[in-house]
């Protein structure tokens, strides 16, 4: 169980983090979302010991970060953002020496470091310098190393930063598979990420706590949770605009800006518009290219909570 109590942190008068307080058990998946600059990367380098809060406490299974960091910190893995490693030591090298760190001992080392390349796909470049990776291996060998000591705590800013549409979804996978039995927290701006693994969503922004819900819960949220998309193929744009807009439950259409066909019906409150929009196309012959019911966009709920926000610290600065 990680706890935080009311924590607080200030750079030279400036308030980073403000007051935040949450409860993530094992098995959870917490995505952390929050414009550039909302403090999440702040925040976790104080769960992990890395920089002291102003005020509050973090526990990590009955651990204070401040008063037992050493306990603490074992059962700590974390990535942080960028990836920092050795650069002129092989990744093999690297992994080993951070082994010997961790204190794991043969011949659990060899199988932690063989398990662990196996899992990152790391086997091609396990024998090469860093510093001579692309990118996405760097990412990959920086989750290696912190999966490394097998720990109760996941800690990831930005895991899938660099990495192609194949390896995104390998890492997603192994995410998936290690949060059965641990506790991962995972820092991202890619909103498709946080649908794709997390359980949980918490929303931060000028250092303090906007929303805590699952991912359905936060779409849910948005204007476009039941609304309608399709595809028309050789339609009048005008004449199907008027007709989506007069339908029965509709509160309003978009039409994509390119103008390619796509519109997007949105309901009034519970009007489950899709048999409509289905009977209603069939009536008119027109042909479909494709239909679908929407369960809401996360970037929309986001965009809401954080412009709302930044609204609202501009009228207390007032």
């Amino acid at each position: 169980m990680i706890t935080i109590e009311n924590l607080q942190k200030a750079f030279d008068g400036v308030v980073a983090i403000d007051g935040i307080s949450l409860n993530v058990s094992p098995g959870e998946v917490l995505g952390f979302l929050g414009p550039n600059g909302a403090g999440k990367s702040t925040t976790m380098k104080m769960i992990t010991g890395f920089i002291k809060p102003s005020s509050g406490r973090v526990t990590l299974f009955d651990h204070n970060v401040q008063s037992d960091p050493v306990k603490a910190k074992e059962l700590i893995g974390y990535l942080p953002e960028g990836a920092p490693a050795y650069g002129d030591m092989t990744a093999i090298q690297f992994l080993s020496f951070i082994a010997d760190i961790r204190g794991i001992k043969k011949p659990v080392k060899e199988q932690r470091i063989q398990e662990v390349v196996r899992l990152l796909d790391l086997g091609a470049v396990s024998g090469r310098p860093i510093d001579t990776l692309s990118k996405g291996y760097k990412r990959r060998v920086g989750i290696a190393q912190a999966i490394l000591h097998d720990p109760k705590i996941l800690i990831l800013d930005e895991p899938t930063d660099g990495l192609d549409p194949n390896q995104k979804h390998q890492v997603r996978e192994l995410i998936r598979s290690l949060a059965k039995d641990k506790i991962v927290i995972v820092s991202t701006h890619i909103l498709e990420e946080v649908t794709a693994v997390c359980t949980r969503a918490v929303v931060i922004a000028k250092g303090r706590v906007l929303a805590d819900a699952t991912p359905s819960e936060l779409e849910s949220q948005s204007r476009y949770h039941r609304a309608v998309t399709l595809m028309l193929d050789q339609v009048n744009e005008n004449e199907a605009l008027e007709i989506f807009s007069s339908l029965a439950g509709v509160s309003a259409v978009e039409v994509s800006p390119d103008h390619t066909g796509r519109y997007t019906l949105l309901p009034q409150t519970d009007v489950d518009l899709l048999p409509l929009v289905h009977e209603l196309t069939q009536q008119r012959g027109w042909v479909v290219d494709e239909i679908f019911k929407e369960r809401g966009r996360l970037d929309d709920v986001f965009r809401e909570l954080t412009s709302n926000n930044q609204k609202e610290n501009r009228r207390e600065v007032a």
